[in-house]
């Protein structure tokens, strides 16, 4: 609506329409304008005919109205009325108005009250009820313009949300919610697709579209040539006002059905209100777990009210499948009770909407808490084999952040079995470790465990690891605290002074068939190695390599050629060179002579001086490797090290 106070202009208009003739088109006006109020009105049915309607307060307490129309043509004359309620409701002549002269698009009529009798003053136009058509012609009452006046006329504030398709392929559309000067609205559904001729009822529904509901509201049909359907909103079908204010708060949704005799099938739908969706969201993946091909995601979005709509989508699902689908506690690798139920996933779409506002106890559980739980997503084979998942993911605080650290797991006692451990971290802190073994035997279960120190020195078992299945040569553990319950996540894995061993059994854990070192004892890749050569024994010769950890300390590995079976050498670094000779200043493990080797870990002097892989690189030393513990005096092997060298 338009209000002008330039009497200037309002006099000017008067003056102009005074000197006019009287004539069948144009009633001359004869009193001053005081103050005038415009409304648009609008083209219908494909028409090109839109303008302005101008209400303006005459001197003698009259009103006069006057249309200015663009697209009509010479020769036309179109009707045009008043009428009572808003155009979407539709209601009776209240004031017939001057038909508009196709020619100029101009009609002007004087009045002072309705048909009934009852007064109408320039001050009563703004709380008019009402709405103008204008007809095709007197034989043809097609509107071929528009509009609502009074306490009908827009505000400007409007909520349109999107009606998605969903039954039948290429609907969709949207639903404009517009503000009136009432305070009730104008609510338009606009859809592309929509077939020739038909008519599709619309309605909103109470809760969410995921939840379902009963109507509460229903829209006029949608006229399927146009796609469109306009109605008033200002009460609910049970009467209880409804208005604007109210649609951007209603718990509820839009359905837009095939038609009256089949209201079953959903052609276009679209959460409203409270359910809208923010923009916000958070996608978990549910990776393939008992069924070959089946994987996909959980997508969870924030709703106005702060509850969320839950959209599984899975790839592979088998036609006519019906998957239930749960948030469990804990982590996948822990296991834990159901906390919230989802619809469940239909196999043919693969698909499954859930509207998340509670745990199935009832607790209030939204978007924010989603991101929170400690929790994980199951998608069961069906209802009657609920042991079989299909799919699963971490989500919540659970959820793997990217950062992860791999270690190797070398091969030990069993020729063969190798592998890795992989440690994930969580939002939480935590972290997924997964260890990856090639070669086990089928049925085997070979328990794993972080102890403490480096594998050379050996220590207690830190931490225990679900057990490693054979057959698959997988285990997967939720890393959270220490065997004593000390707290033990992902940062303390990259730290721990600490190594993991692999067992070949339950009943044999003194058999080790996969082994490494982990977090502070990693090795850098950085390495020197030091020749050691023949000496009182023909024969035997070999090197010395140390390896730099992550903390600065260094593994030493001895590999000498000729060692006699069954065998123990004593091998030590001697301070000054080889050819000065000098005291042991740091003792290694003894060399096997079955199979040649020592391993130590270098991290002080045998006088507890600090003594890592640098100062191996600096040591004025050199090392011997002795023919035994009870013959010292006879070196087998030897070389300079470190300034020596």
């Amino acid at each position: 609506m338009k209000r002008f106070k330039n009497f200037t202009l309002l006099l000017f208009m008067s003056v102009i329409f005074a000197s006019c003739e009287n004539d069948d088109d144009l009633n001359p006006v004869t009193d001053p304008i005081l103050d005038n109020t415009e409304y648009d009105l609008e083209e219908r049915s494909d028409s090109g005919v839109s303008g302005e309607a101008t209400f303006s307060e005459q001197e003698d307490g009259s009103v006069q109205l006057i249309l200015e129309l663009e697209g009509t043509s010479s020769g036309n004359s179109h009707p045009a009325h008043i009428h009572m309620n808003s155009a979407a409701q539709g209601g009776d002549i209240i004031v017939p108005l001057e038909d508009v002269d196709g020619e100029t698009g101009l009609s002007i009529t004087e009045f002072s009250s309705d048909v009934d009798g009852n007064a109408i003053s320039f001050q009563d136009i703004q709380d008019l009820d009402a709405y103008i058509n204008v007809h095709l012609s007197a034989n043809d009452d097609t509107v071929v313009a528009q509009g609502d006046i009074g306490q009908n006329d827009l505000t400007g504030e409007s909520k349109s949300y999107d009606l998605d398709e969903r039954a039948v392929d290429g609907i969709s559309g949207t639903v404009l919610f517009e503000e009136r000067i009432s305070g009730e609205a104008l609510a338009t559904i606009s859809l592309d697709g929509t077939p020739d001729g038909g008519e599709h009822p619309a309605h909103i529904h109470m809760n969410s579209a995921a939840e379902g509901g009963d109507i509460i509201y229903t829209f006029t049909p949608v006229n399927g040539s146009t796609g469109i359907s306009r109605s008033h909103v200002g009460a609910l079908d049970d009467g209880t006002d409804f208005v604007y204010a109210d649609v951007l708060e209603v718990d509820g949704y839009v359905n837009v059905h095939l038609s009256a005799d089949d209201l079953g099938t959903i052609v276009a739908q679209g959460d409203i209100g409270e359910n809208e969706l923010t923009g916000e969201s958070k996608s978990y993946d549910l990776d393939e777990r008992a069924v070959d091909g089946i994987s996909g995601t959980v997508l969870f979005e924030e709703r106005i009210s702060g509850e969320a709509l839950a959209t599984i989508s899975l790839n592979g699902t088998p036609d006519g499948g019906e998957h239930p689908a749960h948030i469990h506690m804990n982590t996948a690798v822990e296991g834990g009770g159901i906390i919230y139920s989802f619809n469940p996933v239909d196999g043919t779409t693969g698909m499954s909407q859930s509207h998340v506002g509670a745990l199935d106890d009832g607790t209030g559980f939204g978007y924010a808490d989603v991101l929170d739980v400690d929790g994980y997503v199951n998608v069961h084979l069906s209802s009657a084999d609920l042991g079989t998942i299909v799919a699963q993911g971490d989500i919540g605080q659970n959820e793997l952040t990217g950062e992860e650290k791999n270690y190797d797991l070398d091969e030990r006692a069993v020729d063969g079995i190798s592998g890795s451990v992989l440690f994930q971290e969580r939002v939480n802190g935590d972290a997924l470790a997964t260890i990856s073994l090639e070669n086990t035997p089928d049925d085997g279960m070979h328990p794993a465990h972080i102890h403490m120190n480096t594998a050379v020195e050996g220590g207690g078992i830190l931490y225990t690891f679900n057990t490693v299945d054979g057959t698959t040569g997988m285990s997967q553990s939720n890393v959270a605290t220490l065997d004593d319950g000390t707290t033990f996540g992902y940062a303390d894995v990259l730290d721990v002074d600490g190594y993991v061993n692999v067992h070949l059994s339950a009943d044999d854990l003194g058999t080790i068939v996969a082994q490494g070192d982990v977090g502070q004892n990693e090795l850098t890749g950085e390495s020197k190695s030091y020749v050691l050569e023949e000496r009182a024994v023909p024969g035997i010769s070999g090197t010395v390599l140390f390896e730099e950890r992550v903390n600065g300390e260094a593994l030493a590995t001895i590999s000498l050629m000729g060692t006699p079976d069954g065998g123990e050498h004593p091998a030590h670094i001697h301070e000054n060179s080889a050819s000065e000779g000098g005291g042991i200043i740091y003792t290694f493990n003894p060399v096997n002579g079955t199979t040649g080797m020592s391993q130590s870990n270098v991290a002080e002097l045998d006088d507890t001086t600090s003594f890592g892989y640098s100062d191996v690189l600096e040591v004025d030393g050199y090392v011997n490797v002795h023919l035994s513990a009870a013959d010292l005096g006879t070196i087998v092997a030897q070389g300079n090290v470190g300034a020596n060298e």
